[in-house]
């Protein structure tokens, strides 16, 4: 699945793969909300979405069952530069990244599209300068997904 968002003097981007940071970002406190597992439900079936977490809250495979996520953790050691290294793995130019931490920087820098969430647990100011776009809610940001005219609106020279 690939899909076009055309943004006039930002770019034209081939979609295929949306990757996700999970807590800050999908989750609050470590659970994922009715209405965001909607919009999960809807926007997978548009692109492959992935989530990559330390797990903080230990609640990443339960949270995740029955969503159109795949799942990756984070192992031992920094997680910056591993979820760089599976934006690499699924094509920058081809994934919008999703995040609000100082460990999704670089994925939200490199990402064909950075997305900060600046929601209850808050967003690191290096994950905010490092995105394309901010949102105050991940389901603000995933309607805008469904719906790309917003980012065109946002992001459009």
């Amino acid at each position: 699945m690939v899909w076009s968002i055309t943004i006039p003097e930002f770019g034209d981007l081939e979609i295929a793969h949306v990757l996700f940071d999970l807590n800050g970002t999908l989750a609050c406190e470590g659970k994922i909300g009715p209405s965001t597992r909607q919009r999960l439900a809807a926007l997978g079936g548009q692109a492959d979405l992935v989530v990559m977490s330390a797990d903080t809250h230990g609640t990443l495979a339960a949270e995740c069952a029955g969503l159109p996520l795949r799942i990756h953790r984070v192992e031992d050691g920094p997680g910056a530069p591993q979820k760089l290294a599976l934006l690499d793995t699924l094509g920058a130019a081809r994934t919008i990244a999703v995040g609000n931490g100082r460990n999704d920087v670089q994925m939200l820098r490199a990402a064909a599209l950075g997305i900060a969430i600046l929601g209850p647990e808050g967003a690191a100011r290096d994950a905010l300068l490092a995105a394309d776009v901010c949102f105050a809610t991940i389901d603000d940001a995933l309607d805008s997904l469904l719906n790309p005219r917003r980012l065109v609106a946002t992001l459009r020279g």
